[in-house]
This record gives structure tokens, sequence and C-alpha cells, in this order.
């Protein structure tokens, strides 16, 4: 227990390639091969006890996000994106963009 966000981290770094990608799925004469955007954190720290010893403490998380699929139909390959997580990710940058436009404007009224 006393390297467990050292081997969480090692854990994590040998999943690699494999957590994004899924193994490829054969559907009615299409290959399709998920893809998913994945994070994780990690934290731990260590505090003296009165009795001279470290007590141990730590935290974990993660996330996957499914951006899309690779679809293999009559010899062609191509990328099929997940529409609701592209929203979710537009939504915000429309924000900051408009927001970021509105400052630009009022500055250059002035």
């Amino acid at each position: 227990m006393a390297h467990l966000t050292l081997d969480l981290g090692n854990l994590v770094l040998g999943s690699g390639v494999k957590a994004v990608y899924g193994d490829p799925v054969e559907i009615e004469g299409q290959t399709i091969m998920p893809v998913s955007m994945v994070g994780y954190g990690f934290s731990g720290a260590g505090t003296p006890r009165k009795d001279g010893g470290e007590a141990e403490a730590g935290g974990a998380g993660g996330y996957a996000m499914p951006v899309g699929a690779y679809v293999k139909r009559d010899g062609q390959l191509t990328f099929e994106p997940n529409i609701i997580v592209l929203l979710g990710v537009g939504i915000p940058f429309v924000w900051v963009t408009g927001r970021m436009l509105r400052g630009l404007i009022r500055a250059l009224k002035r």
C-alpha cells in the first residue's frame, strides 16, 4: 500500500491505446471500431502522524467519452462522430467564442 499511487499510474500507462480504441466488431458485413476520449486523475498524500508513522490517503477518478467510431463499409474506412458528444463539447466553445467576440466588439467601439 506504500506505493498505491505509483501502482495505479503504471496500470493506466499500460492500458494506453487499448483504452481509447475498442476492439473491432463485425456487424452485418460492417466492421466497427469504437473510439473514446479517456482521462484519469490521481491524488495522494502522506501526512505525518503524531506517533511518527505516516498516514496514507488518496483518490482516483476517470472518465471515458465516446467520441465516435471507425466504420469499414465496402472496403472504405470512415470516421462517424458521436453527434451528442460533439454538441456537448461544442456548446461551451461557442459560448466562450461569443463572449470573446462581444468583448472585442465593445473594445473596438470605444
